[in-house]
């Protein structure tokens, strides 16, 4: 207790200038989906589709990242996802090679979208040569859009497989889904079947998208708030990887989070409150929080191993902690709010499957 407040002391979130940096590196790193396709195939219809927002919410926070390519990050104000799209793939004299190189820099899983009724797909085609030439991009969906604009059952699985077949003419094997966001009855349809595909690929995915039940309100609450925990979590590993930069930027970034949570459930931050949240954690949670991240920065320190694993390692750590002390936060803000008694047992074990529950996410994110 008294060691969270001594860091409550010297690294006022209000103040300390680090968090910045941290949030700065981590949307430099952002987990990246790349888009490739003409225009009309679906790309903006499918963030919708996954995201939940609306066609204004979409289409004015794409952004340009390159003279055709743009990028939309997710959420707006507190990315820990993007999604770039190349445009212009069917215009004429439109060279991609420059937007091409520059979205293989920055994405870490490629989908390639198709209209299931249009065969015309020269242009993206030529694109994927260029990007199987350079070896750069492993992950790979093909996704067959607009499905039951083609009525006909028999025609519809003809379109998919003369589509399949000329990307895997250029690609080789490639797995697919077919979606159509628009289906019977407006309700999209196979869309749970793309988050699976893509959560292969980028577990973060089904981590932000896939339908989870909640046992309770408490729960439910957290999963308002749980996209925000995770920015914060990124920031805390995308700055831990760097020697000597977590020790100072990890903690400032973890208790602006609880600065941030706690207003959200109606309660003022003060070093009261820390203090009475790392006394519930239980006795001995500062001494073996200080004791880890010390030990992660001088694991850095150590030459070549410390910049390499070291590093990654720390990077980990700090995203599943921080994540995971976001977790029991809200639990014990939701409880304290309400009046309602909680133990240190309850917040110990809250804390800890939430640990194990991002490891995937984390590891996947860092191992980049």
């Amino acid at each position: 207790m008294k060691i969270l407040d001594h860091v409550y002391r010297r690294l006022n979130p209000e103040a300390n200038p680090a968090s910045q940096t941290a949030f700065e590196r981590s949307a430099q790193q952002l987990p990246t989906v790349w888009l490739l396709g003409k225009t009309g195939a679906g790309k903006s219809s499918l963030i919708r589709a996954l995201t939940g927002l609306d066609r204004v919410e979409v289409g004015s926070g794409f952004r340009p990242c390159t003279l055709t390519a743009e990028q939309y990050d997710y959420p707006a104000q507190t990315p820990v996802l993007a999604f770039m799209d190349t445009r212009g793939l069917a215009e004429a004299d439109y060279d991609p090679s420059a937007d091409i190189a520059n979205c293989e820099s920055a994405s870490h899983a490629l989908l390639v979208v198709m209209k299931a009724e249009d065969p015309e797909q020269s242009q993206v085609l030529k694109a994927l040569k260029q990007i199987k030439r350079s070896g750069r991009i492993r992950e790979a969906l093909l996704v067959h859009t607009g499905i039951y604009q083609v009525e006909n059952e028999i025609e519809r699985q003809r379109c998919i497989a003369h589509n399949q077949q000329q990307v895997e003419a250029v690609w080789g094997t490639l797995d697919s889904v077919a979606v159509d966001f628009n289906g019977p009855d407006g309700v999209p349809a196979n869309l749970e079947a793309l988050k699976e595909k893509l959560g292969e690929r980028l577990p973060i995915i089904l981590e932000l998208f896939r339908n989870q039940g909640h046992s309770d309100a408490e729960e439910r609450n957290f999963s308002e708030l749980k996209r925000e925990v995770m920015w914060y979590a990124g920031a805390a590993g995308a700055c831990d990887a760097i020697p000597a930069v977590g020790l100072v930027a990890v903690p400032t970034v973890q208790l602006k989070m609880l600065h941030s949570l706690a207003n959200q459930y109606g309660l003022e931050y003060t070093r009261r409150l820390l203090s009475e949240f790392a006394a519930a954690m239980g006795t001995g949670f500062g001494v073996q929080y200080a004791s880890r991240l010390g030990l992660r920065q001088l694991a850095k320190l150590i030459p070549v191993w410390g910049q390499t694993v070291g590093g990654a390692s720390a990077a980990v750590a700090s995203y599943c902690f921080t994540y995971a002390l976001g977790r029991a936060a809200c639990m014990y803000f939701y409880r304290l709010k309400r009046g309602e008694p909680i133990t240190s047992q309850e917040l110990r074990e809250r804390f800890k499957q939430a640990f194990d529950h991002i490891v995937p996410v984390a590891r996947d994110e860092k191992s980049r």
